[in-house]
């Protein structure tokens, strides 16, 4: 049978969630501890990946196994095996026509930003920081130029592994809660670094350093060099994907709530 996991982690001490040799990614000790759960090996496919130090409140991942077990049981047991930074939220038996990656409809992500005089301290490794003010208004008008679908060359990595840098971007929410600031993202697909990419740029034109239709005239470069730098990594979440509701999987987990 097929199953489907929802997992929430902490990114800020492994390399990303794509296996590697080092053994140090959230993919690693998933399967590490899926393994040692069902006494089997036992390999995943994930909805998205993300880098090194990017965090994740609802990976989803499906594996194959002719074990016969609870959901509930997926869940409690695979967390046996799991570091205290990452969690299994959720498991579903799924029709093997379920692809974690291929199924999704679009995929949602969210940057937490800190604008504040002095560094992140209780809060450091789960947001972005900035030291000077930003101006709402000006980010939510250069954010609209982004929305459509467009050729997102100019906040895409050198590395990306994507057939094409043509992207539909749905959503960019800009919102503040008092020192924090909250940007959310919806698209079809995203591009290697690219989120943190226009976060930079996004940054730049909120502290004044840009008027807001730079971004404009960024984006129509289809230039890596146009973009500001690529901003840290401590500030983003993966929210997970969107799938057509006949699958019947959650949405949500309950760590929405902790960065709302």
């Amino acid at each position: 049978m097929r199953i489907a996991l929802g997992i929430s982690y902490l990114g800020t001490h492994y390399q990303g969630w794509q296996s590697q040799p080092s053994g140090q990614t959230v993919q690693d000790q998933v399967e590490s501890a899926l393994s040692r759960f069902a006494t089997v090996p036992l390999n995943t496919l994930c909805a998205g990946r993300t880098d090194a130090g990017v965090h994740g409140l609802m990976q989803v991942l499906h594996f194959d196994t002719d074990l016969a077990r609870e959901a509930f049981s997926w869940v409690r047991g695979t967390n046996r095996f799991l570091p205290p930074d990452i969690a299994v939220q959720w498991a579903q038996a799924v029709p093997d026509a379920f692809h974690a990656r291929a199924s999704a409809l679009a995929r949602r992500y969210a940057y937490l930003l800190l604008e504040s005089p002095v560094r992140p301290s209780v809060d450091a490794g789960r947001v972005g920081w900035t030291f000077r003010p930003l101006d709402g208004d000006a980010m939510r008008q250069a954010a609209r130029h982004l929305i459509g679908t467009h050729d997102f060359t100019s906040f895409r990595a050198s590395a990306c592994q994507a057939l094409s840098p043509v992207k539909q971007l749905t959503r960019l929410d800009i919102t503040r809660k008092g020192a924090y600031w909250r940007f959310d993202f919806e698209a079809n697909a995203f591009l290697h670094h690219m989120i943190r990419n226009i976060m930079g740029s996004l940054v730049q034109i909120g502290q004044g350093l840009l008027p807001p239709d730079a971004m404009a005239e960024v984006l129509a470069a289809r230039d890596r060099d146009a973009a500001a730098p690529t901003f840290a990594p401590d500030g983003l979440y993966f929210l997970g994907p969107r799938y057509d509701p006949a699958w019947g999987l959650p949405e949500r987990t309950s760590a929405y709530d902790w960065i709302e």
